[in-house]
C-alpha cells in the first residue's frame, strides 16, 4: 500500500516556476515506476512525465518536454516536478501516482497506475 501527498502548487505568473513535491509513505515505494498527471477544466486527465524505480530514466509530454523536470529522493520517499517557462495552458490539478512495483516501463495511461494523491492546483496568470 503506497500514500501520496502533493504539495508545492499555486499561482504563478507566466514565465515562473515552481516545484511540486509528492510525499509517499511505504517502504516500498523506491521499487515503484512514479507518475505526474494532470487534469484541467473540462479535460481529460494526461500524462506529464514519469520516472523509473530507480531514477535512471525519465519521460515526458511533448508539450512540457525542456521545460519540467521530473526526479525522485529515494532517502525522502519524494518525487518532484520541477516546472520552468510555465504557461496559462499549464494551468491544472496536478496528480502524482504509483504504477506498480517494479514496473518494466514508464506507462502514459492512467489506467496502469494503482495509486493516486489527492492532487494540487496549478494556476498560470497571463
Amino acid at each position: 500500500q503506497v500514500q501520496l501527498v502533493e504539495s508545492g502548487g499555486g499561482l504563478v505568473q507566466a514565465g515562473g516556476s515552481l516545484r511540486l513535491s509528492c510525499a509517499a509513505s511505504g517502504r516500498t515505494f523506491s521499487t515503484y515506476v512514479m507518475g505526474w498527471f494532470r487534469q484541467a477544466p473540462g479535460k481529460e486527465r494526461e500524462f506529464v512525465s514519469g520516472i523509473t524505480w530507480s531514477g535512471g530514466s525519465t519521460y515526458y509530454a511533448d508539450s512540457v518536454k525542456g521545460r519540467f523536470t521530473i526526479s525522485r529522493d529515494h532517502a525522502k520517499n519524494t518525487v518532484y516536478l520541477q516546472m520552468n517557462s510555465l504557461r496559462p495552458e499549464d494551468t491544472a490539478v496536478y496528480y502524482c501516482a504509483a504504477d506498480k512495483p517494479l514496473a518494466a516501463q514508464i506507462n502514459t495511461h492512467e489506467w496502469n497506475y494503482d495509486y493516486w494523491g489527492q492532487g494540487t492546483q496549478v494556476t498560470v496568470s497571463s
